[in-house]
């Protein structure tokens, strides 16, 4: 009897790092379930996915109450939209995603035993002084007012999950320095 596969929800699946997951996580083998509203997504980056009997797209808002069917094993939170720009833009739903969003996805993960790992951009320490941002950088913090990040850690405190805060550089298969394919 052939093993079954592990599976994995990519929320901000239809994003620039949510789809390039996608493809490796299905390289790895994985059945993948791919979130995403679309606000800041764009399907044309998972069409090729949608024949795979071991891909799923669930065009749903991380803000609303999350649903999965079945086990899962690992949720990636890359939901949010990614840019100062959409900051800017859309501030409510950059909020309510960062805030309900993970809220319901560490609901979600405790219920079925997954592990969670949150994704986010380095503005969740402040309006950084300097662009890119080395890894010496200690950011712009302003000590009266409650970051993100912050307020992620006590979404996790007070539901009653582990949260384990860590910073990894970036692996060399960046896929930001990714070429076109």
């Amino acid at each position: 009897m052939a093993e079954e596969k592990k599976r994995v929800l990519i929320t901000g699946g239809a994003g620039f790092l949510g789809s390039h997951l996608c493809d490796r996580f299905l390289a790895e083998g994985y059945h993948v379930i791919a979130m995403d509203n679309l606000v800041t997504g764009n399907l044309a980056n998972i069409e090729h996915l949608f024949k795979r009997a071991d891909f799923e797209f669930h065009h749903h808002d991380v803000s609303k109450f999350v649903f999965v069917p079945g086990k899962l094993d690992y949720i990636l939170h890359f939901a949010s939209p990614a840019s100062p720009i959409d900051y800017l833009k859309i501030p409510i739903q950059t909020l309510k995603v960062g805030s309900l969003g993970t809220h319901n996805l560490l609901g979600l993960a405790r219920v079925k035993g997954a592990r969670m790992l949150i994704a986010s951009t380095s503005e969740v320490y402040g309006d950084p002084e300097v662009h890119p941002q080395v890894e010496e950088y200690w950011g712009n913090v302003n000590p009266v007012e409650i970051t993100i990040k912050e307020f992620g850690e006590e979404i996790a405190r007070l539901t009653g999950v582990e949260f384990k805060p860590s910073y990894h550089p970036l692996p060399e298969n960046d896929p930001q320095k990714r070429r076109p394919d």
